[in-house]
């Protein structure tokens, strides 16, 4: 008799009390243990209504093909033909999800890009409607016709308190129409982001990098007093790798570019109202880029006699501009301001392209910074979060919390990896495949915050700038970040507010409140011989 399942000859038969019928154990007892029924009868079943049959050892008889090689190659060749048809059914199976996946993507991505573009345009809308309620109770208002002086001012630009805008602010803070961020451009990003992530792969340290025991070793080796004594303060730094120039931001409202290699003041980008918070280079063309409390952005051309002209002044901004970030691209660059927006620009033709605003907080940015990659924006906000935005959708992805007070700095590894931000708490580390702190160091009191931090180009090294400079050194996640070298403030104001770190980090260039810039190197370096 046969298995009423396989139907097959069974090893060990079984017969069920209720409906008499012939089962191999192993199957029934599989299938009871699953379905708790009869596969037949479909009736209730259970292991004690099986009951095992005593019978002699079974030989399974041969079949009829097996019995001459022609029989085995006919069954050979149906297990073929049955084995490639199933193969074909499960690669067209295959096929079918692919294209429903692809379809199912490309419709979430359309999606996605249309959601965006109906919150940007509603978020113009509900901005130029805030516009228009401002507007209409000075158009309703009758202007006497008798008073030409009236008309003149009923005609003028308006605040929402109905005070007359002085000439000199028109275009502050207007969130005007923007063209946005094109499909072009998003494409030469996101080309430029394989391009670097490709590259970070295969990235080896340069062997001219200065060893620890270098850094040990440094200390001041030289000082310049580059801004005004009746203004003291340096803001911020930035410096040209390739031309190994530093441009220093002050209070006194001026910023400075200083050659290193000969020890003297190149130019003098004079311009701005009030003090110079940000300063970045720009690595193509001798550009400079400056932002300052006075609400504008500057970009500056460096002409061939050493001198630095204003190619556009930019007044996107209601507030402070906090701080200046440029693409690896070089051709476009963002900045923060205190208005709680960052707008993304157009280097050349120093075009807005986008004003983003988290429209679910009203947080002031004080910091800014590209990832390596170009592809995500960190940004520090006044009330101790850091957001990290997604530059081609311009949409929040994530968000950090945990510190005390402003987030003064912020500083991506070029390893592409650990994100670390600098506030009056401290500095704490983010791992960013993980979303997570890993590391904080409080190396000042709470009166004390930390006010610049720094990774080098290598992402070897981390600096750090407060009441002293401190540098560490960069391992990973799960080992320690040891001190390398502590170097005192010698400004005597124990305010050390940038810190920057030289090619291959043989120098590092440190700003404080007062007009000097500091370089600590190595004692009898090249650098210290050109100083």
């Amino acid at each position: 008799m046969n298995c009423s399942i396989s139907g097959e000859v069974p090893e060990e038969p079984v017969v069920s009390r209720k409906s008499g019928l012939l089962f191999e154990k192993r199957l029934i007892e599989r299938h009871i243990s699953e379905y708790g029924k009869c596969p037949i009868t479909g009736e209730a079943l259970t292991a004690d209504d099986i009951v095992p049959v005593k019978t002699g050892k079974i030989v399974r008889p041969r079949p009829v093909q097996a019995a001459s090689i022609p029989g085995m190659l006919g069954m050979f060749q149906n297990e073929w033909d049955s084995l490639m048809l199933s193969n074909f059914a499960m690669e067209k199976q295959l096929h079918t999800a692919r294209q429903e996946l692809s379809h199912a993507l490309y419709q979430h991505d359309a999606a996605c890009r249309v959601i965006a573009r109906l919150k940007k345009e509603r978020d113009e809308a509900r901005s130029l409607l805030a516009q228009a309620d401002r507007q209409i109770p000075m158009a309703d208002r009758q202007i006497p016709m008798s008073t030409p002086a009236t008309a003149v001012a009923g005609n003028a630009p308006v605040h929402s308190n109905g005070t007359q805008v002085a000439d000199d602010q028109i275009g502050h803070g207007v969130m005007n129409m923007r063209p946005g961020i094109s499909p072009t451009i998003l494409a030469e990003l996101t080309d430029c982001n394989t391009a670097l992530s490709q590259q970070r792969k295969k990235r080896q340290i340069s062997s001219t990098l200065a060893p620890i025991d270098a850094l040990e070793r440094y200390t001041q080796i030289s000082s310049h007093p580059l801004h005004k004594t009746s203004k003291p303060g340096i803001l911020s730094i930035d410096i040209h790798h390739e031309k190994d120039i530093i441009a220093t931001g002050g209070v006194d409202t001026n910023a400075v570019i200083f050659d290193q290699s000969s020890g003297q003041i190149s130019s003098t980008l004079s311009g701005h109202s009030k003090k110079v918070n940000s300063v970045k280079f720009v690595g193509r063309d001798n550009l400079v880029i400056t932002g300052s409390a006075d609400k504008t952005v500057r970009i500056w051309q460096g002409s061939d006699d050493g001198n630095y002209n204003c190619n556009h002044t930019l007044r996107d901004h209601a507030a402070e501009v906090q701080a200046v970030t440029v693409h690896a691209t070089n051709n476009y660059f963002v900045t923060a301001s205190l208005d709680s927006t960052w707008c993304f620009y157009d280097i050349t033709s120093g075009l807005c392209l986008t004003q983003v605003q988290d429209t679910s907080e009203s947080q002031g940015y004080t910091s800014v910074a590209f990832h390596p990659d170009g592809l995500i924006l960190g940004a520090g906000t006044s009330e101790a979060v850091v957001k990290i935005w997604d530059v081609k959708s311009q949409t929040r992805v994530a968000k950090f919390d945990g510190h005390i007070g402003a987030v003064n700095s912020i500083s991506f590894s070029e390893n592409g990896y650990f994100l670390a931000t600098a506030a009056s708490d401290g500095v704490k580390l983010w791992d960013l495949r993980k979303l997570r702190n890993f590391r904080t160091f409080t190396p000042y009191g709470p009166e004390t915050p930390t006010n610049s931090v720094e990774f080098d180009f290598s992402g070897s090294y981390l600096a750090a700038a407060g009441s002293d400079i401190r540098v560490f050194q960069a391992t990973s996640v799960k080992q320690e970040w040891n001190t390398i070298k502590t170097f005192p403030d010698m400004s005597g104001t124990g305010k050390a507010t940038s810190v920057k770190f030289g090619p291959d980090a043989k120098y590092i260039a440190v700003g404080s409140m007062d007009r000097n810039l500091r370089i600590f190197g190595l004692p009898g370096s090249d650098v210290e011989m050109e100083s």
